[in-house]
């Protein structure tokens, strides 16, 4: 499923489709921006939405074979709730 698929899916619910997508596309900006202000999305039952701090790290280039320096990041983390869980077991 991608963005449309789950556009089209919430417009059949909602009466319209532009609805649906300003739905849609309000909830992933919502996410985002509270993922850059450093706080966690917590979805009970769904999953959690948090950031985490990737250290700076010698990598190295799989052409060549030389070293390279990886900078420190910050990277997005979902962990899956109980509930997703068992849906898919």
């Amino acid at each position: 499923m991608n963005k449309a698929d789950l556009i089209n899916e919430v417009a059949s619910i909602v009466s319209s489709k532009s609805e649906a997508q300003a739905a849609v596309d309000c909830v992933f900006e919502s996410i985002v921006n509270t993922l850059k202000k450093g706080d966690v999305v917590s979805l009970v039952g769904f999953g959690t939405f948090k950031v985490v701090k990737r250290k700076a790290r010698t990598g190295r280039n799989p052409q060549t074979g030389a070293e390279i320096q990886i900078s420190a990041s910050n990277a997005p983390k979902f962990v899956p709730g109980k509930a997703l869980k068992e849906a898919l077991n």
